[in-house]
């Protein structure tokens, strides 16, 4: 099973320690953020990696190359800018040529989640893409029928008898998605999916009940994070 991970972002919210050291190496009681991803995703099945990344690219290969030996890992250097979770996508699709789903996850995210129940969901479903959604504040939820198909976003879209959830930055895709992803250049996967729903493609949710999810995107959250790892209130 594959996955890509996303690294490239700039991490503008967590300087000044991102102004010496990629958000994906942000230290978790002395785990890099970004290996705790690869265990998580390894011990769901998960054995090859693609991970983008931009600025400290160096950093990033000096990390694999002398901490996760034990996983088996490809880079794909955006060098002149981030191209964000879309354009990322795209730019790595000839690393997905098994023909079998596979995850997509934020280096920034840390998670409880079930993953290999995620990706069992995705199987089920026949689905382009399956989101991890969760009940939390966010100012950019999506909006879910009953069914959880995706049906567009909140204040975007009429969300009368449609759920609002949040995407958690997790998902498993069906290699079938870059045939179908016409956008070029910079953006978002989101946008992506939003465009296929509304012409009718299958986009799911998967509702993560999980105890815990946080993303380390500023300091009181990495704070979060790293209180969480460590078994702390």
């Amino acid at each position: 099973m594959k996955a890509m991970i996303f690294a490239a972002g700039l991490g503008t919210r967590l300087r000044p320690l991102t102004d010496t050291l990629p958000k994906a190496l942000a230290d978790i009681n002395g785990v890099p953020m970004l290996e705790l991803v690869l265990r998580r995703l390894a011990a769901a099945g998960v054995n090859e990696f693609i991970i983008n990344t931009h600025s400290f690219h160096e950093k990033i290969e000096a990390f694999l190359r002398e901490k996760a030996a034990g996983f088996k890992t490809e880079l794909s250097r955006e060098e002149a800018f981030p191209l964000e979770t879309g354009g990322g996508l795209k730019k790595a699709a000839a690393f997905f040529d098994d023909g079998k789903p596979f995850f997509a996850c934020n280096s920034d995210v840390y998670s409880e989640m079930d993953l290999e129940a995620l990706y069992a969901a995705h199987l089920s479903s026949g689905a382009l893409a399956t989101l991890a959604v969760r009940e939390r504040p966010s100012k950019r939820r999506l909006l879910f029928d009953r069914e959880l198909n995706l049906k567009g976003r909140e204040g975007e879209a009429a969300a009368a008898g449609l759920r609002p959830l949040a995407f958690s930055g997790i998902q498993v895709l069906s290699p079938e998605i870059f045939a179908e992803m016409t956008e070029a250049g910079v953006f978002s996967i989101t946008g992506v999916y939003l465009r296929l729903a509304a012409a009718g493609g299958k986009i799911k949710g998967f509702e993560d009940n999980s105890p815990f999810w946080c993303d380390i995107g500023d300091p009181e959250r990495l704070e979060t994070v790293r209180r969480r790892a460590a078994g702390r209130p």
